[in-house]
């Protein structure tokens, strides 16, 4: 209803409140249209236009899918494909457990909010850094490795986000991170995981009494989306715990000290 109808209805009371009520659904509709989606959710790092779900598809669930592939169930690893699927659904969930989220497998406002209280504007995650996954024998992140630049930087940070699930899973004890990027000459091999920026060496922070800490990552990892894992036991790893994500066949071997072998 116009505001001239609303006016001529003024004559008639009960015209009247019912053109005003007309008027005020009206424009709430015109603000309604306006006002952007409450699910749009971003930082500097990437922007999430709409709530996801199981069955939806896209770069945002692709997004989604590198922030939580470290919420994955034993010896299973995420693929990043953009299809919301079961395996995502159950990270998703998994994902709200750990954070004390409602568990619907839905990233609404509320999951995809607090993916963005996780992250930073470069796009790494809270407690890690790009500058610590790429030191590389002092030499920083260069175009040496065994595939492009952009896909090492690509493989970082999907490295980064699965330790950040790690680090939560381990109660939030601190974790740093000794080598992540090596170029060839660095690796001294042309074909070693960390080449891809795929791999990362991983030091707790707490206790370090005999090798259980190093244990407790390894174990852990198992449930993180890792399928690459090495620590104590494997020869000339007693001070780290090399994680992962080659494709193919899970490796793992940190036994006997660890009890992990695959």
């Amino acid at each position: 209803m116009s505001i001239l109808s609303a006016r001529v209805a003024g004559k008639n009371p009960a015209a009247r409140l019912l053109a005003v009520l007309a008027l005020t659904a009206s424009l709430l509709t015109v603000s309604s249209a306006l006002a952007p989606s409450a699910s749009a959710v971003g930082d500097g790092c990437y922007h999430w236009p709409r709530n996801l779900s199981q069955g939806m598809s896209g770069s945002d669930v692709a997004q989604l899918q590198i922030r939580i592939a470290g919420w994955m169930s034993y010896g299973e690893v995420l693929v990043i494909d953009g299809d919301f699927g079961p395996a995502t659904y159950n990270a998703v969930r998994r994902f709200q457990a750990g954070y004390g989220l409602t568990v619907d497998g839905i990233a609404g406002p509320q999951t995809l909010g607090r993916i963005v209280q996780l992250q930073k504007d470069d796009c790494s995650p809270e407690h890690f850094s790009w500058a610590e996954v790429s030191e590389n024998c002092g030499r920083g992140l260069n175009s040496n490795g065994s595939v492009s630049l952009a896909e090492v930087r690509e493989n970082l940070k999907r490295a980064m986000w699965k330790a950040e699930a790690l680090r939560h899973k381990l109660g939030d004890r601190a974790i740093i991170v000794s080598s992540g990027f090596r170029d060839k000459a660095c690796d001294g091999s042309p074909y070693g995981q960390h080449t891809y920026g795929r791999a990362l060496d991983l030091v707790p922070t707490w206790n370090k009494t005999g090798y259980g800490e190093f244990c407790d990552i390894a174990q852990a990892a198992r449930y993180a989306g890792y399928n690459g894992i090495f620590g104590p036991g494997y020869p000339d790893h007693y001070d780290h715990v090399h994680v992962d994500s080659r494709p193919g066949a899970r490796t793992w071997d940190a036994y006997p000290d660890c009890g992990v072998i695959g």
